[in-house]
């Protein structure tokens, strides 16, 4: 144990948003001490270090929403960073493929979407289409150049030694046990020691609920952990895939369906097939937390959720039991896949926030009190907007600085 310290801003979260809030937080005053506490052992231990690493355009979100705004703006301010610390990325370009005619009024609301949202997209025929992507089965798509590719581990990383460099200080291993408002200052307690700060930004993902419970403003909704699922084309078939290729998704489900991802270092990832988890960190079917799994079978939020879509989970569980379900639904995009063309990639966990009712809350959540801002629901493209969701919360903290 070390001996408590007191700090200006003690950050909960050492993912992609709390570290782009600890730097923003320094770059605007860079005379407040700033502290990120992470109870893992290095930075993007969870979603900010197992997602596909995608720059995002926006084209999906709801216009004048926080995932819209935050989105486009983010997206300029991390390739910005990425230019200036030369970690590299690519504007590769994606394609939103309608497979079928039914498809087409759907993929239609997307673009218009795209368009209110400022997004650089445009409509293609299935000639236009085959040229960007050979061996894509598609009768019309939209086309966006804009979106592309990164390594945001790597961003995670650099962002953890600019806020070292600049005097801020990063506490591992220091799982928050006890958060607690008394005296003009909040108190955490660690296993690595005790630490008092002025103010508290939390920013927690998988354990968003629970670390909001523990400041004493608990969230409207609770985290249900759901495991994206991957495979990996191999080498020599990497080529039936260019670049990113999306399904037409569900509106009424929150994830995007089974596409196809070049990753930044090289190769293509296909998925994810997304299926409940049994652990808020949960990476393989074998992980089981039975806390974690109490509280998400009888969460009412959930059930009421799993009762609407049971035919769409029940088709995600099949398709993660059965690699051939799988390949159907990637075939549906690129018909050449095969079975022996895929071999298992390492999965992903989605912190998704279900109100009691069974809503989707598909937005971002930002929640306040006197001495502490809770980021309570920050999915994708979260990774994407860190940079401007971190200069969003600071714009919240500088009024309490007076």
């Amino acid at each position: 144990m070390t001996d408590s310290f007191q700090t200006d801003v003690a950050i909960i979260g050492g993912g992609i948003v709390g570290l782009a809030t600890a730097w923003r937080l320094q770059q605007r005053h860079p005379d407040r001490r700033v502290t990120v506490v992470e109870k893992e052992s290095g930075v993007a231990a969870h979603q900010s270090g197992h997602n596909s690493g995608v720059l995002h355009s926006g084209i999906y979100y709801r216009p004048g929403s926080l995932r819209a705004t935050n989105c486009r703006a983010g997206k300029l301010a991390m390739q910005e960073f990425c230019q200036e610390y030369g970690i590299p990325f690519d504007i590769c370009g994606k394609v939103i493929v309608a497979v079928d005619e039914q498809e087409i009024p759907r993929l239609k609301k997307i673009f218009e979407r795209g368009q209110a949202n400022g997004v650089d997209c445009r409509m293609i025929d299935a000639n236009r289409l085959h040229e960007l992507e050979p061996h894509v089965a598609g009768v019309m798509a939209i086309q966006v150049p804009e979106a592309g590719i990164v390594d945001y581990k790597q961003v995670c990383e650099k962002l953890a030694e600019l806020i070292r460099q600049q005097g801020g200080t990063i506490r591992f291993d220091s799982r928050v046990e006890g958060v607690q408002v008394r005296n003009g200052a909040v108190h955490l307690e660690t296993r690595t020691g005790d630490v008092e700060a002025k103010h508290l930004v939390t920013c927690a993902g998988l354990q968003a609920d629970r670390v909001a419970r523990m400041t004493g403003h608990p969230l409207e909704a609770n985290i249900v952990p759901f495991r994206g699922e991957y495979f990996e084309l191999k080498p020599d078939v990497q080529h039936l895939c260019r670049n990113l290729i999306y399904p037409v998704p569900d509106p009424s489900f929150p994830f995007l369906g089974v596409h196809f991802t070049r990753m930044i270092h090289g190769g293509v990832e296909c998925g994810p097939n997304a299926v409940l988890a049994f652990a808020r960190e949960g990476y393989t079917k074998s992980d089981i937390n039975l806390r974690d799994l109490a509280g998400t079978l009888t969460y009412p939020g959930f059930l009421r959720l799993a009762a609407k879509y049971w035919k769409t989970g029940a088709g995600e569980m099949w398709r993660s039991m059965c690699k051939a379900a799988f390949v159907r639904a990637l075939q549906r995009l690129i018909p050449e896949i095969r079975s022996e063309h895929l071999v298992a990639a390492p999965a992903g966990v989605r912190a998704q926030a279900l109100g009691r009712h069974g809503e989707v809350l598909d937005d971002f959540v930002i929640q306040e009190s006197e001495r502490v801002i809770n980021v309570g629901n920050a999915p994708s493209p979260a990774a994407t907007a860190s940079l401007n969701i971190g200069n969003l919360i600071v714009d919240r903290l500088e009024p309490r600085f007076k």
